[in-house]
C-alpha cells in the first residue's frame, strides 16, 4: 500500500463505519436519551453555563460535553444523527491523533496507518463512536494532551515545545470541562515520572506552568460563571462525582480491582490475540524512550482506574490509544520480518469468535429465540458473524497480505449490528422509537408523566418538552429535586390520583410507563382505567382524555 492511500482509506472507513450507522437505530436508555435531552435543553433554554436535565439541575458532569451534543443537534437537527455526531467526530479526531503520533514516533506511513486502523477498530472504541455519551469526547481531550506531551518532549526547538505545551493545556482545560479533574491528573501522572527519568524536571516545571496557564484561561470563565449561577455546583461535583466515586464504600458501579484486566483484552478485539506479541515486543524495546513513554501512558492510568472503587467499561478508553500504538508497531514489525505466527493466531481467534457466536445464535434461536418472526434482522446478524469467520479465514490463509482483515470484521459489526437488533431489544431499550410511532397523539397532551428516567427523557427529547413529571422515581435526579423550584416535578404513589385529576382538568395527559416487575405493575394499577393504551415490550403509552371538573 502506498502512503498516498492511507489517509483516504481511513476517511472512507470513518464514513462507512462511524457515520453511516448513526441514524439507523433508536436512542439507548438511559445514557443516550439523557444526553440528547440535556443537549436539547441547552438549545431550548439558552443556558450554556449550568447543565439541566428535564428542567432539573444536573451537576454530575461539567458543561463542555453537553455543548458538543447541543451543537450537533443545532447543526444537524434534533435527530438521531445530530445527537450522536459529537461522539463520532471525537473518535475520528482520536484516530487522526493515532496516525499523527505514530508518524512522529516512527516516521513510517505503514505503521501510522496500522496504528490508526487498529485504534479505529478496537471494539470498545468503535462501539462508543456511535453512542451518545461523554466518554469519546473526554478520551479525545486526554489523547490530545498525551500526544501534545510527546510532541513537547520530542521537540528540538523552544518554539515547538512552547506550542505543544500550550496545546496540552488547551486539551486539559477542555477535558476538565467535559468530565472533571481527571483530565488534569492524567498528564501529570505520565509526565512526572517520565521527566524525572529523563532528568528534565526543571523543563517540566517551566513549560508545565504554560500548560497550567492555558488550561486556566480555557476553563476559568465557565468555572466562575457556573459558581455565580449555582453556588453549590462545585461542592456537589467535587465530593459526589470525584471523592465518593473514587474512594467511597458506596461508590457507584463498584467492581473488583482486576475488573479492567480482562476487559482490556475484550476491548481489544478483533486484535486481542496480538496482545502477547505486543507486550513481548515492548519488553524487548524497553530501553527506547518512545516505548517507555507509551507504557507509562498505558499502565499508569490503568492502575489508577483499577484503584478506583467505581468502575465502568468506558473509563479505560484513554488507555486504548497507547495500546494501539504498541500493537500496531509490533504487528508491522512482524509483517516486515515475515513472521506469521501471531497474525495467524489472531485470525483463528476471530474465526472462533464468529463461529461460536453463530452456533450460539442457532442454538438459542431453537431453544429460546432472540428473534420472533424477524428473518431480516436475524439475517443481518448472521452477516456480521460470517464476516468474522471469513476475515478470520483470510488472515489464517494469507496473514502477511490480509493482516488488516480484522478491521473489516469490526467495521461490518458496527455498521450492521445496530440494524439487526431483535424487536425485544428495540422495544425495551429504545423507547424513543415507540414514542415516535405515537407522536401525533402524544403531542396533543398538555401534561406528561413517566415512571422511568430513560423513558421520561426519551419522551422529553422527542416532544421537545422538558416538563415531564416523574412518577415514583428519582434516581440520578434526586439532587435536582431538592430545590424549591423543582416542587411538583416528582410525585409518589399516594399523590398520583389527585395529580391525574388536576392534570386532566387542564387537558389530555400523556403517560409513558416502563412495566417490567411487580412494583411497576402496582404503579400502573394506581392510574385511572379510561386511557387509550399502546403496548410494546415492557413499555406502555397511555393517553388520558381531558375531563370536565
Amino acid at each position: 500500500m502506498t502512503s498516498r492511500w492511507t489517509i483516504p482509506l481511513l476517511v472512507l472507513a470513518f464514513i462507512a463505519f462511524y457515520l453511516l450507522p448513526l441514524g439507523t437505530h433508536g436512542l439507548w436508555i438511559p445514557d443516550e436519551t439523557r444526553y440528547a435531552q440535556i443537549g436539547q435543553q441547552i438549545l431550548i433554554d439558552g443556558n450554556w453555563v449550568t447543565p439541566h436535565f428535564m428542567d432539573l439541575r444536573y451537576f454530575e458532569k461539567p458543561i463542555a460535553g453537553y455543548w458538543m451534543i447541543a451543537i450537533g443537534q443545532a447543526i444537524f437537527g434534533e435527530n438521531l444523527f445530530g445527537v450522536r455526531i459529537a461522539s463520532a467526530i471525537a473518535t475520528g479526531l482520536s484516530v487522526f491523533l493515532a496516525y499523527a503520533v505514530a508518524r512522529r514516533l516512527w516516521n513510517d506511513p505503514r505503521k501510522s496507518f496500522a496504528c490508526a486502523l487498529v485504534y479505529m477498530t478496537f471494539g470498545l472504541i468503535a462501539g462508543q463512536a456511535g453512542y451518545s455519551n461523554l466518554d469519546p469526547q473526554f478520551t479525545l481531550w486526554v489523547n490530545l494532551s498525551m500526544v501534545a506531551l510527546w510532541f513537547a518532549v520530542d521537540s528540538s526547538s523552544s518554539r515547538d515545545r512552547l506550542i505543544s505545551w500550550a496545546v496540552l493545556g488547551f486539551a486539559c482545560g477542555m477535558g476538565f470541562m467535559t468530565k472533571g479533574f481527571l483530565a488534569l491528573l492524567l498528564p501529570v501522572l505520565i509526565a512526572l515520572p517520565y521527566m524525572l527519568w529523563q532528568k528534565r524536571f526543571l523543563e517540566l516545571v517551566k513549560y508545565g506552568l504554560v500548560a497550567m496557564l492555558v488550561a486556566a484561561l480555557v476553563s476559568l470563565p465557565w468555572v466562575l460563571a457556573v459558581h455565580a449561577q449555582e453556588p453549590d455546583y462545585w461542592r456537589f461535583f467535587f465530593w459526589h462525582e470525584h471523592i465518593r466515586r473514587f474512594a467511597g464504600d458506596d461508590a457507584q458501579h463498584g467492581r473488583p480491582w482486576w475488573f479492567y484486566l480482562p476487559l482490556l483484552v475484550v476491548s481489544s478485539l478483533p486484535w486481542a490475540a496480538l496482545l502477547p506479541a505486543t507486550f513481548k515486543d515492548a519488553w524487548h524495546n524497553k530501553r527506547h524512550v518512545s516505548v517507555v513513554f507509551l507504557l507509562l501512558w498505558l499502565l499508569l492510568p490503568l492502575a489508577l482506574f483499577s484503584l478506583s472503587k467505581g468502575k465502568l467499561p468506558t473509563y479505560i478508553m484513554p488507555c486504548m490509544l497507547p495500546l494501539a500504538l504498541l500493537l500496531g508497531h509490533a504487528m508491522v514489525a512482524r509483517i516486515e520480518q515475515g513472521k506469521t505466527g501471531a497474525l495467524r493466531v489472531n485470525g483463528l481467534v476471530n474465526l472462533l469468535v464468529g463461529a461460536i457466536a453463530l452456533v450460539a445464535l442457532v442454538y438459542f434461536q431453537i431453544k429460546k429465540p432472540f428473534y420472533d418472526n424477524e428473518p431480516q434482522h436475524m439475517a443481518l446478524l448472521v452477516v456480521v458473524l460470517l464476516s468474522w469467520i471469513v476475515t478470520g479465514l483470510l488472515t489464517l490463509a494469507k496473514p502477511l497480505k490480509m493482516w488488516a482483515a480484522p478491521a473489516v470484521a469490526m467495521g461490518v459489526l458496527v455498521l450492521v449490528l445496530p440494524a439487526s437488533m431483535p424487536s425485544t431489544v428495540v422495544h425495551n431499550k429504545m423507547p424513543d422509537q415507540f414514542i415516535l410511532e405515537h407522536m401525533d397523539e402524544l403531542s396533543q397532551a398538555k401534561t406528561f408523566l413517566s415512571n422511568d428516567l430513560g423513558a421520561a427523557s426519551a419522551l422529553s427529547w422527542r416532544l421537545r418538552r422538558p416538563d415531564v413529571t416523574l412518577y415514583n422515581t428519582q434516581g440520578e435526579v434526586k439532587y435536582g429535586l431538592t430545590y424549591d423550584d423543582a416542587k411538583g416535578k416528582s410525585i409518589g404513589l399516594a399523590e398520583v390520583g389527585p395529580w391525574m385529576a388536576q392534570a386532566r382538568s387542564k387537558g389530555p395527559v400523556g403517560v409513558v410507563m416502563r412495566v417490567k416487575d411487580s412494583d411497576e405493575s402496582h404503579e400502573m394499577d394506581e392510574l385511572p382505567k379510561d386511557a387509550k393504551r399502546y403496548d410494546e415490550g415492557n413499555m406502555v403509552i397511555l393517553i388520558f382524555p381531558q375531563i370536565t371538573p
